[in-house]
């Protein structure tokens, strides 16, 4: 339809100018002595018109030739960079497919041509790697190191994971201290960081970058827990038995890291061992009273140093007795804190009762050591032999061999 339309325009036109130039009676005179030459208006604007149009085709395809050879040349240029790229292009895929020697090769090809070299010689470093390759590794790293800044942070990223992978955690942790002085607050440099920060024992930075990450949502609460957990506990090893020191730790934990159940199972021994037990009062008490857990409760007896503490934390301990009376865990803590207490008939009467409903080795030793302090020597060598009896049982049914049928 549309072209029915211009179809019908132009025979319009072509009516519509043939009847103006049946009108026009104009001539143009030419005068060139002795000679002259006279044309019609009408002929010698059509010899304008095609004298104009020839000039111009003649001009454009002098100009089109002049610019041949660069014509040329950029497409060669073209060509190259688009066989560079399909090139880049099917080395990503064969690294993602795991096919790691056409990887490198087709990474090799798009380098040398220039398209992307930067990305097509990292594109071959991990490649290389993948195949033990260290020579080629090597190489292709130092192509990718002259690239310059354009790549570096990705080159940086690279040689930090792939250290990773090969346990040269020292290097990783370098090369992403690098990164994160230039540009701190990405998530995939904190990600390793953790990673390098666990494995060479800096708890400080595994504290920071898990909190960090938790913070920007990159981790959640739950994936947090543990790395937190394990920086602390790390810490506080490091620490050792300075009571001082290892009390200024705990006390700058925040109160929602205390929180975390394993984390005070696991650090009560520690700051007991440096006579700092009662510091874990207030979070055990908190726990206790929102959940009862038997384990948190046998924790609960190192809790006091001195006698008027014990006192304080027998009466607490008491009351989650009456809603646990057989909780074997509470009545050992029971037993412990009496002892700290030197009420030593609620400690034997505590203890024997969790040896009745448990008999197990830490009973049967804090029994014995009461009844030493009591002077009853009998009675504690009976618990002695008891708990030698433990220790032999668990040593042989170690040593029974396991059926392989």
């Amino acid at each position: 339809m549309r072209a029915l339309i211009w179809l019908i325009a132009l025979f319009a036109l072509a009516a519509g100018l043939a009847m103006v130039a049946g009108l026009n009676q104009g001539y143009v005179l030419m005068v060139l002595p002795p000679w002259r030459m006279q044309l019609s208006l009408n002929f010698f604007l059509l010899l304008a018109l095609g004298g104009f149009l020839l000039a111009y085709f003649l001009l454009r395809l002098f100009s089109r030739t002049v610019a041949l050879p660069s014509r040329v040349s950029s497409w060669r240029e073209r060509r190259r960079r688009d066989k560079g790229g399909k090139a880049l292009r099917d080395a990503l895929l064969a690294l993602f497919e795991g096919r790691y020697a056409q990887a490198l090769k087709a990474a090799a090809a798009a380098h040398g041509a220039g398209n992307q070299p930067g990305a097509a010689a990292l594109v071959a470093v991990r490649a290389a790697h993948a195949l033990s390759d260290d020579n080629r590794y090597r190489h292709w790293l130092a192509a990718a190191e002259e690239e310059g800044e354009e790549v570096r942070v990705a080159r940086l990223m690279t040689e930090a994971e792939l250290a990773l992978k090969d346990h040269r955690y020292a290097e990783a942790q370098e090369r992403l201290q690098s990164i994160e002085i230039e540009g701190p607050g990405r998530v995939a440099v904190e990600r390793l960081g953790v990673e390098a920060a666990a494995a060479l024992g800096n708890w400080e930075e595994l504290l920071r970058l898990t909190r960090q990450l938790r913070k920007q949502k990159a981790l959640t609460v739950e994936q947090a827990a543990p790395l937190v957990r394990r920086a602390h506990l790390g810490r506080m090893r490091e620490i050792g038995a300075d009571g001082a020191l290892l009390a200024a730790y705990w006390q700058d934990v925040p109160t929602e890291e205390q929180r975390d159940r394993l984390l005070v199972e696991q650090a009560a021994p520690l700051l007991a061992a440096a006579g700092q037990g009662a510091l874990l009062r207030p979070a055990l008490e908190r726990m206790l009273d929102e959940r009862w857990d038997s384990a948190l409760a046998r924790l609960y007896g190192e809790c006091a140093v001195e006698p008027d503490d014990a006192v304080a934390c027998l009466m607490k301990a008491e009351g989650w007795l009456k809603a646990h009376p057989r909780d074997v865990n509470l009545l050992y803590a029971l037993g412990q804190l009496s002892l700290t207490a030197q009420l030593w008939g609620k400690a034997k009467a505590y203890l024997e009762a969790s040896l009745g409903i448990e008999p197990t080795l830490e009973t049967r030793l804090a029994l014995a050591h009461l009844f030493e302090r009591i002077e009853q020597s009998d009675e504690a060598q009976l618990q002695y032999r008891a708990a030698a009896e433990i220790v032999a049982g668990r040593h042989s049914t170690a040593l029974v061999p396991v059926s392989t049928d």
